[in-house]
C-alpha cells in the first residue's frame, strides 16, 4: 500500500513508563497497530511517532498506549 506522505503526522506524547521492557512493549503494540514508532524513551518518558491519519486516529493511539497500562501526560498531569 503506498502511503501519501500528506496524510502522515508526527505525534509526540509524554508517557509515564520505567524501563526497556515498556519501550518495548509500546513499540510492539505500536506497529502492529500500524503506527510508526520514531523514538521511544524511558528515560525521557517520551513517545515519538509517524501515523497516517487516513488509517489510525490519534485517540486511537493514545487509546493502545492507555489499554496496555501506561498513563499520558495531559497539560494538567498524568491521567
Amino acid at each position: 500500500t503506498k502511503i501519501n506522505n500528506k496524510n502522515m503526522k508526527e505525534l509526540k506524547l509524554t508517557v509515564e513508563m520505567h524501563c526497556k521492557s515498556c519501550e518495548i512493549i509500546l513499540r510492539d503494540v505500536l506497529t502492529e497497530a500500524g503506527v510508526d514508532p520514531l523514538e521511544i524513551s524511558s528515560n525521557k518518558n517520551l513517545v515519538r511517532l509517524k501515523y497516517d491519519e487516513t488509517k489510525i486516529k490519534e485517540s486511537k493511539i493514545r487509546e493502545i498506549i492507555e489499554k496496555e497500562g501506561y498513563k499520558l501526560k495531559w497539560k494538567n498531569g498524568f491521567t
